[in-house]
């Protein structure tokens, strides 16, 4: 899909290894661009291995023969790109065709982080050039509101598991605030940023991304926070000597 001017990214051909017209994920975010999981009942499929291939294939052609090829080919889509069994062997076939048709570009994969015990999981993300990994909050009583694990998930696994990639990868997080379930959000505060920062220090990633709300959500109290706010956190993040960039 696109290619989309990506805010992190630049130019950017997108993707999608999940149904075309639904999503699955391993998360339910009450931030996601694609709504709630609930709201796509029905036959859910992951897009072929050999489709993925011949489609970026003739894509990646027909861009670089417009002179326009892509900065980066990420990896994103209606839920969760790792969750596809195929993920390690499509991450091999994309590589080859990078290095076809435009190997100036990037690789990346936008991932909630769930799958990364999985070791072709693991195997695939650490041969991309830039594996972007989530982690929203140091606590599982917050994750457990704003990302809505739909299995068996707790941060200190999760720290554990990205600590193997001896920093090899991107950390990103959303910073929002807002209510819901009749409970308030707000991994802004003192309490959370602090927690946060400890992780990312013990994590030691060679980049960590902030943002915050730029798109509709399936829950509709939630709030942007403001870009100085946002500044004010990356900078605590560097004063680790760890690279942040604001989004």
């Amino acid at each position: 899909f696109g290619p989309i001017r990506s805010r992190r990214l630049g130019l950017s051909l997108g993707v999608n290894l999940l149904p075309i017209e639904s999503k699955l994920c391993s998360f339910d975010c009450i931030y996601c661009e694609c709504g709630w999981n609930a709201d796509h009942p029905g036959k859910r499929r992951f897009n072929a291995r050999e489709d993925v291939y011949k489609m970026l294939d003739e894509t990646l052609e027909k861009m670089v023969g417009e002179g326009t090829p892509p900065d980066v080919i990420t990896f994103a889509g209606n839920g969760e790109p790792t969750m596809h069994p195929d993920f390690e062997a499509i991450i091999e076939d994309t590589i080859a065709l990078r290095d076809k048709h435009c190997p100036n570009a990037k690789v990346s994969v936008l991932s909630n982080a769930t799958q990364i015990h999985r070791e072709d999981v693991r195997r695939a993300l650490l041969r991309v050039d830039n594996n972007i990994l989530k982690l929203d909050s140091a606590f599982d009583e917050t994750v457990k509101l704003v990302n809505k694990p739909q299995g068996a998930y707790t941060v200190a696994r999760t720290v554990e598991l990205l600590k193997a990639f001896d920093g090899n990868f991107i950390l990103q997080t959303m910073f929002l605030r807002g209510e819901y379930a009749g409970c308030r959000v707000d991994n802004t505060s003192e309490e959370e940023v602090a927690a946060w920062l400890r992780l990312v220090e013990q994590i030691a990633p060679r980049q960590v991304m902030v943002y915050s709300l730029d798109r509709d959500t399936p829950c509709k109290t939630l709030e942007k926070v403001s870009r100085e706010d946002l500044l004010a956190i990356a900078a605590r993040v560097e004063a680790l000597g760890i690279p942040c960039s604001v989004a």
